[in-house]
């Protein structure tokens, strides 16, 4: 017998309810699994169960007015331990994607209205950007083995081009230095774009599939501009 798939396609969801074959979310035995392998199991009410067999019952309203399902990691391991192959996680991001945009809660709706009108989470302009890289360079310099050295903005024919996770140029800084020192080390040909850096797609996390092709678009045009041979989206 044919074992079922669990690849979703977007363009054969059923825009009015999740009753897509390709869900499998009918085929749930209710055999916990899933619950036993989530990371986040019994947070605020989270189940994964709970939530395919919510759909399943055709409960999408309440699914969707739901908090837990924001609580999901979207790590994929109710996936990986789900003996009839559901795709849970892609389940959530359908969920999510049904909220309307302005319930959609914390930052991460705000952080994709920033990344569409700017490029990054944070709207951080180009020049303050720019500046922290050079000044976190700076004390990385200062260092034994570093001396002079420099962050390799929009260098053209680089072998990597290298995107940053927004929090890298705002809370924590001191994490780029590890990256570049293994670049230091292996001497490798790197660059950073200066514009559209942004390594971290927020719309993966609400369920904005435009949101995701846009970014990613983006992050295509920096290596067409920059002419990059390999990308390193760290993200």
């Amino acid at each position: 017998m044919e074992e079922p798939t669990a690849t979703i396609s977007l363009e054969e969801l059923d825009p009015d309810g999740f009753q897509s074959p390709d869900f499998l979310q009918d085929a749930c035995m209710t055999c916990g699994y899933c619950a036993s392998a989530c990371p986040v199991s019994g947070v605020d009410g989270f189940d994964p169960r709970k939530l395919v067999r919510m759909v399943n019952l055709g409960l999408e309203r309440e699914v969707v007015d739901a908090r837990w399902p924001w609580i999901c990691t979207m790590c994929g391991r109710c996936e990986a331990e789900c003996p009839m192959r559901i795709s849970i996680s892609r389940l959530v991001r359908e969920v999510r994607s049904r909220r309307d945009r302005d319930r959609v809660p914390g930052i991460l709706h705000k952080g994709v209205e920033a990344a569409m009108e700017t490029g990054n989470n944070l709207r951080l302009p180009k020049d303050d950007f720019v500046f922290i890289l050079e000044d976190v360079a700076e004390e990385l310099a200062e260092e034994p083995g570093f001396s002079g050295f420099r962050v390799p903005v929009d260098k053209e024919d680089a072998n990597l081009l290298v995107t940053v996770h927004n929090k890298l140029v705002n809370t924590q800084t001191e994490d780029l230095v590890h990256w570049w020192k293994i670049f230091h080390a292996a001497q490798e040909d790197w660059t950073v774009p200066s514009e559209n850096w942004e390594g971290c797609n927020w719309g993966m996390f609400t369920g904005d599939d435009e949101a995701v092709r846009r970014m990613s678009d983006r992050i295509a045009e920096q290596m067409d501009r920059l002419r990059a041979k390999n990308l390193l989206w760290p993200e």
